[in-house]
């Protein structure tokens, strides 16, 4: 959740940045997942944040306040200068905190971009920075099959899967959803939260 995110919601040119279609397909078919929210996005969704807190098979993790760039020039989003890194993640670790469930210390870079410098910044806060070796691409994808291809072609055991809840930048996500999980099924894959990945179980 950016300001122009909130911006476009406010305006009314988007209906939702929240995509309870996912959450549903989760619950229903029992698969865990880890949640890296933003503050911003939490303090807009304060209900289903709750609702992803209140199930045990889902894990919450941070990605900053408001998904601003700790690097320069990553995909155009706008940057944080070094000296408020710290600051940032901590205040969305607070934003998180309330809402109780199963609550990590693991954190995502925007747009994965990171460096030394930034990794430095955070040491203090002593979170575990998880990347992802498989990228859906469904950030503002127009077609759901190719987001099942980038996903199952890559995938292996301890894979870790990034895929988007915002549903209106990320509209393609719950079609593709019950096909990439088949696809693990027929792998012999099982889908399991961040905490048993690292943990290599």
């Amino acid at each position: 959740m950016t300001d122009a995110m909130l911006a476009n919601l406010r305006a009314g040119r988007v209906k939702s940045y929240a995509n309870l279609r996912i959450l549903d397909l989760l619950e229903r078919e029992r698969v865990p997942a880890t949640f890296f929210l933003t503050g911003k996005w939490v303090q807009r969704y304060p209900d289903v944040t709750r609702r992803i807190a209140g199930n045990p098979r889902f894990e919450l993790a941070n990605h900053t306040y408001g998904h601003a760039a700790f690097t320069g020039d990553c995909y155009d989003l706008p940057s944080l200068p070094v000296d408020r890194l710290a600051g940032d993640v901590a205040k969305t670790f607070e934003v998180i905190t309330p809402y109780g469930g199963r609550q990590t210390r693991y954190f995502r870079f925007p747009g994965l971009c990171h460096d030394a410098t930034t990794l430095d910044a955070l040491a203090p806060l002593g979170v575990t920075v998880v990347d992802g070796d498989v990228v859906s691409g469904d950030p503002f994808a127009t077609a759901w099959k190719p987001l099942v291809r980038a996903v199952l072609d890559h995938v292996r055991p301890g894979s870790v899967v990034i895929m988007h809840v915002t549903e209106a930048n990320a509209a393609m996500t719950d079609e593709a959803l019950p096909h990439i999980l088949a696809g693990l099924r027929k792998r012999g894959l099982v889908a399991a939260p961040l905490s048993e990945v690292l943990a290599g179980g």
